[in-house]
């Protein structure tokens, strides 16, 4: 019997009275129905939000309707069900689109498509989740059970038929039952292993590579090999080849087009060189998507879900990772009244299927915490349940050895493969190489990083420029105060330096002495609310300590310096150059370096006196309190040998009495804005070219390195690879990087169109927001918009809106919709014809193949914004012509986009008339611009997606 067979029958014979739902409302944009027992039907607004507040109602994203009827995100409440909420309770840790699609594709049935039949399918996904629940075949029923009856007890909409459902397929009667909350009690814990130790030589020749990738390619269920793939396996096992010279690494830049299949190209080499080295080959992603794609494609070369886990580790920055302490102390908050126990039961329940604890684009719902309205501090996500301040106690933790950072790390130095990114792989090489250079021994998350691929290989200047910089703002500061302090604020989370460290060092009295040296001079930091004392509303500064008093003195130079509407306006806030400086500045400079050295002294006297207990106290440490301290002098390093030094160097730099910038770095002021109020301000340094400090902590240490990406080259250069070496940190090295370019094997001259619209006026977001209206309704849907500023996108997002509704085709957008990017390229990628607008984020992190993108639209140039420091660097690395380069690059990255397979279809356009033709001469031979305008563009677009 079929799925909604048995919803039919349950509902007629009422043999199950918890699949007695009330109405389901469905509220596409600028639609909405509503499914009951009479069936579905169209509504009217005025009707929708009688619904949605006027009694017991079904819903998919409480905010995301309530923001769609024009009313404030809703608090949580018996009568307002939202079915994801469910949809987390019953399949935790798997894969849901956030929205009625989403829901119905997840649980396998038809793709609704209309409003009716949206309602309809909400109605349908809520019973054969209760009939998931009552199945006698539920896994783990007593432990679901046990947190229902708590859920059901804190009044959660959907605990009594949750219960019922679960009692309906058999439960063991018991007298007393605990709360199901201590999920902290029941996850399996890490065991250590002998070191690995350093990996081999052996080298990976080019057949054995070219053999490597027949066989995942077989495995993966495709017959032939590719040539262009074969060609790229085989040339990039040169990068995991043996080094012959200390500081000359094997290091390979490789354009393969968007098709070739890079990514199974180069796990062919690297995992043979990992299984003859018994070594972990590194691949770093700028974004999560790739990480994600990466981790599927590891399928191939481990098709057994357990030795995949084992063999191929994703890895990320411990930002990232659920701390299971954090989770522990906001249950036992919201125990006592003060949180949102159901959505902790809920993040709990993930814990304990979660592959990795990764809450950050791994299998956490990020949807979750944003379904319904609560205060900040009680939500039940990321924000909240990760160690985003360094707060870690490390062994201290009683939940050390359940801790899924402490499980990851462990894994990667076990792993043949492991999946990082550009942020964690950068900064930790940054931390790696100043110990090294004061003979300190490396930290064990990165000290493999002999073999390194980075895809995405387009982003490495961007993600070294953030690794290798300075800020030195009222934010940063306050989150220094606060790591040293502890939370200040009442109701506040967190644990200061004493709480972390007081025992390990209550017996030292010079370590103790040290500790309060620097608790005390931490008070000159900013506190909480930094930026209303310094940027009152009001206009009348109350700056408090030395830090604050300097960060007035920079606002005042900005506001003197900068024209009353900056480049881009307010979206952009405020910069201008440092120097010359003001009176003010330079006083207030010197007042707050003496603070900063105050409290830098004490925080590298407790180091040193920590360094000192390892050393002298060995033979009687044990594992656990040598951990603890090893885990805090990680923390003491970054912020007492890396950033105070750095802010002090910056704040130096203004008492020389020269006014000539520093020829390899950018120092500037600035200030950012929110809602028309200026939120914090700046005082930043970054390199000229961060290539310097990556080329030396990352570059040059490896044995080899591949760097990859569709977009590397740039045909209008004298030697297509010259700017990627420069951008790669490969350009002064010994040995000069190979190069390689591999051709997409798409037909894109028969299978796309790329169309520069020429009779718009690009200033006027009313013709933009109608141009994407016709272009989009010709393809039916399956349309991109993107954006170079923010505030563009929400005016043509507001006119847009309505229009495509009115047609039946949902409209999502980025900075508009209460969704992170992540979830939002999720339900355009599930609702073939809905449509999607954004910037950036978007384009890097949108993988969509098929039809539900067909038309991709960029409002503008993406040309770099002329800021302070890109100024610099077009000066540095090529003038007029580097502007070009990156423009060219982000085109053909956001083309890339649109075909993503051989049968794909899509049109590419700028609605741009001014766009040079030169900016498409990086998209991929076929590829022919037209010019036309609008009429004629739509007409194209008609007729070629059909």
């Amino acid at each position: 019997m079929s799925d909604e067979s048995v919803i039919a029958e349950a509902r007629t014979t009422g043999a199950e009275p918890w699949l007695g739902l009330p109405p389901a409302l469905a509220t596409p944009p600028g639609a909405g129905a509503v499914c009951d027992d009479a069936g579905a039907r169209k509504i009217g607004r005025g009707a929708a939000e009688g619904f949605f507040s006027g009694g017991a109602v079904l819903v998919a994203h409480a905010s995301l309707t309530a923001r769609r009827l024009g009313l404030t995100p809703p608090p949580r409440s018996p009568d307002l069900m939202d079915v994801l909420e469910l949809y987390a309770f019953v399949r935790p840790a798997r894969f849901c689109a956030p929205s009625p699609t989403g829901l119905a594709l997840s649980l396998g049935l038809a793709e609704p498509k209309s409003p009716e039949e949206q309602a309809a399918s909400l109605r349908d996904s809520a019973g054969l989740l209760l009939r998931e629940l009552a199945s006698p075949a539920y896994p783990e029923r007593e432990a679901a059970y046990v947190l229902a009856l708590t859920m059901q007890r804190a009044g959660w909409a959907w605990g009594a038929r949750v219960v019922q459902a679960l009692e309906a397929g058999g439960v063991r009667a018991r007298q007393h039952r605990g709360s199901g909350l201590d999920v902290w009690s029941r996850l399996t814990e890490w065991e250590d292993e002998a070191p690995r130790g350093e990996a081999g030589s052996a080298p990976v020749d080019s057949e054995s590579a070219r053999i490597r990738l027949e066989k995942l390619l077989q495995a993966s269920g495709l017959d032939e090999t590719r040539p262009t793939q074969s060609d790229y396996a085989a040339e990039a096992a040169f990068a995991f080849s043996p080094r012959n010279e200390e500081g000359r690494p094997r290091v390979l830049l490789a354009e393969a087009g968007t098709g070739t299949g890079k990514t199974l190209g180069y796990l062919a080499p690297a995992s043979l060189w990992a299984e003859r080295n018994q070594g972990a080959a590194w691949i770093s992603t700028y974004t999560r998507a790739l990480q994600r794609q990466i981790d599927r494609e590891s399928h191939s070369l481990w098709p057994d879900p357990a030795e995949r886990r084992k063999k191929a580790v994703i890895r990320k920055g411990r930002e990232n990772y659920l701390c299971v302490l954090n989770l522990q102390d906001m249950v036992q908050a919201a125990q006592l009244g003060n949180g949102d126990l159901i959505g902790l039961a809920l993040a709990g329940r993930w814990a304990l299927h979660t592959r990795d604890g990764d809450m950050t684009g791994g299998d956490f719902p990020g949807w979750l915490p944003g379904l319904f309205a609560m205060p900040a501090a009680h939500a039940a996500g990321a924000g909240n349940l990760v160690d985003r301040r360094g707060e870690c106690v490390h062994a201290a933790c009683p939940h050390y050895r359940a801790c899924f950072v402490e499980k990851t790390i462990r894994a990667s130095r076990r792993a043949d493969i492991v999946v990082a990114n550009h942020a964690l792989v950068l900064t930790q090489a940054a931390f790696d190489g100043a110990r090294s250079a004061r003979g300190q021994q490396q930290d064990g998350e990165t000290a493999a990083l002999k073999r390194i691929v980075f895809d995405e290989g387009h982003h490495l200047f961007d993600a070294a420029d953030s690794a290798f910089s300075a800020c030195l703002s009222g934010q940063e500061a306050a989150e220094l105060r606060r790591w040293i302090r502890g939370p200040e604020g009442k109701g506040r989370r967190g644990r200061g330096l004493e709480q972390r460290l007081g025992d390990l060092v209550g017996d030292n009295e010079a370590a103790l002495k040290a500790l309060q040296d620097a608790i005390r001079a931490s008070a000159a930091l900013p506190g909480e609310g930094v930026s209303g004392r310094v940027a009152p509303a009001s206009g009348e500064i109350n700056p408090i300590g030395p830090i604050e008093a300097f960060l007035a003195a920079a606002l005042e130079q900005l506001r003197a310096r900068t024209a009353e509407a900056p480049y881009g306006g307010a979206e952009f806030g405020m910069e201008c150059a440092l120097k010359p400086v003001t009176d003010p500045v330079a006083e207030s400079a010197r007042a707050a370096a003496q603070a900063l050295a105050a409290i830098e002294a004490p925080l590298l006297a407790l180091a040193r006196h920590l360094e000192d207990i390892l050393d002298d106290e060995a033979a009687e440490l044990d594992g656990s309190q040598r951990s603890r301290i090893e885990g805090a002098l990680r923390g003491l390093d970054r912020r007492a040998r890396m950033t105070l030094p750095g802010w002090r160097s910056m704040l130096a730099a203004l008492e020389d009495g020269g006014d000539q910038p520093d020829p390899d770095f950018v120092d500037w002021l600035s200030a950012e804005t929110a809602f028309g109020r200026i939120h914090d301000v700046a005082l930043r340094r970054h390199w000229i070219d961060p290539t310097v400090p990556l080329e030396a902590a990352v570059i040059v240490p490896a044995h080899g390195v591949l760097v990859t990406s569709a977009t590397l080259s740039d045909p209008l250069q004298q030697d297509p690879f010259d700017l990627a070496r420069l951008r790669t940190g490969s350009a002064r090295l010994i040995e000069p990087p190979r190069t390689l370019k591999v051709e997409s094997p798409f037909d894109y001259a028969a299978n796309s169109r790329v169309i520069v619209v020429n009779d718009l006026v690009k200033d006027d977001p009313r013709q933009t927001a109608a141009a994407m209206r016709e272009l989009f309704l010709a393809a039916g849907g399956g349309g991109l918009g993107l954006f170079t500023a923010i505030r563009r996108l929400k005016a043509v997002y507001e006119r847009l809106g309505p229009d495509l509704a009115k047609s039946g085709i949902p409209l999502y957008a980025q900075h508009v919709d209460p969704l992170e990017v992540g979830a939002l390229v999720d339900m355009f990628r599930v609702e073939e014809n809905a449509c999607l607008l954004g910037t950036d984020a978007v384009r890097d992190g949108v993988d969509v193949p098929g039809r539900s993108l067909r038309v991709l639209a960029f409002d503008r140039v993406p040309w770099p914004r002329p800021d302070l420091l890109h100024k610099a660097r077009r000066e540095r690395l090529g003038g007029k012509g580097y502007d070009d380069a990156l423009a060219r690059a982000r085109i053909a990255q956001a083309f890339g986009r649109l075909i993503r397979r051989g049968d794909d279809k899509g049109v590419f356009l700028m609605l741009d008339a001014a766009t040079p033709t030169r900016l498409f001469a990086s998209l991929p031979p076929g590829t022919e611009v037209q010019r036309m305008g609008l009429a004629d563009a739509v007409e194209l677009v008609r007729d070629f997606l059909g």
